[in-house]
């Protein structure tokens, strides 16, 4: 009896020694508590929008809210390094783009989270290239009236963007290193902002994802000039690629952003799991397809080790590029 006594204090104590374990391993997950799907750009752009969809179906499939916080800034860094500091106990998500997760880190000196180490990967959404529009009242009809038009005026023509370093702003840095042409950036905090002064007729154009031009071409408010992608896409099959421009220089010229879904580092593999499995039947169901489509959004379906990998060539061939055309942080 004794020595029974003394093994069940040994490991009475030992257990009072140990941390408490987390909450994900003493319950299922989630517990009800919302779940925070951070949105690093102000409402309105592609990240936001995509978040919106999936959080309004995503809270019902896991039995509680999805609540979405915008923290715009920076081009994403701003609410990037608020998600790599949240705790990783399933209860964070963040919208991941190309900016974020692929550029940023070569472009500013110091964005306060490794896009890769500060991360899991959970979901690719897509990807989809930019489009170059102009007002509707506007006077440039194709790439090359644009390309003309920016030689004759002092800086360039404008160009909006949704921050620096954003895909918008490394389409419109790459055009201008392949084509010799210059042009004066215009960065906002968010696409929202930046189409809206293209519609107003305060900037000259801008390169932005089809998601958020889509509706405003369509309403005729905007003219598309180009796509940036090789092909011409089957949403608007009537504008050209940027590589039709019949430039040599551009002949080749390509750009896909994309959309992702991250966790910070450290979420249990488990909770991964679930929010991929989960995820990834979302954005099966046919209306979801129909609506990336309808974006122009190209749906991919990756493992997140895939994904992993997929970012990492990001990161690298974006690197290459600022570094070719010197582009720096404003």
């Amino acid at each position: 009896m004794q020595r029974r006594t003394l093994i069940h204090t040994a490991l009475a104590s030992l257990a009072a020694g140990l941390p408490a374990l987390p909450a994900f391993a003493q319950s299922s997950w989630p517990t009800g508590k919302a779940i925070t799907y951070l949105v690093p750009f102000p409402a309105g752009g592609t990240t936001d929008v995509l978040g919106r969809l999936i959080g309004q179906k995503l809270g019902p499939a896991l039995g509680t809210s999805v609540v979405i916080d915008n923290k715009g800034g920076a081009g994403g860094s701003v609410g990037s390094e608020i998600a790599s500091r949240a705790a990783p106990d399933g209860y964070t998500m963040l919208g991941g783009t190309i900016s974020s997760h692929a550029i940023n880190v070569s472009l500013y000196p110091k964005i306060g989270y490794d896009p890769q180490k500060s991360f899991a990967p959970v979901t690719l959404i897509g990807t989809n290239p930019v489009v170059l529009v102009v007002n509707q009242a506007s006077p440039y009809k194709t790439l090359k009236d644009v390309l003309e038009a920016s030689k004759t005026k002092s800086g360039g023509l404008s160009s909006a963007s949704a921050g620096t370093g954003t895909s918008q702003h490394l389409t419109l840095e790459l055009l201008s290193y392949k084509s010799g042409v210059k042009f004066t950036h215009v960065p906002y905090k968010g696409s929202g902002p930046a189409i809206q002064d293209v519609i107003g007729g305060q900037v000259d154009m801008m390169f932005d994802t089809t998601v958020v031009a889509g509706p405003h071409i369509q309403s005729g408010k905007l003219r598309a000039i180009a796509v940036s992608s090789a092909k011409r896409l089957a949403s608007m099959p009537d504008v050209p690629t940027v590589a039709e421009s019949g430039l040599p220089a551009l002949k080749d010229f390509e750009v896909l952003s994309w959309q992702a879904i991250f966790v910070p580092a450290g979420t249990p593999a488990p909770v991964i799991d679930r929010l991929h499995t989960e995820i990834r039947k979302i954005l099966a169901q046919p209306e979801m397809q129909d609506k990336l489509k309808g974006f122009g959004m190209e749906p991919a379906d990756m493992t997140t080790a895939q994904i992993a990998a997929f970012q990492k060539a990001e990161v690298e061939k974006w690197a290459q590029v600022i570094k070719a055309a010197n582009i720096k942080a404003e």
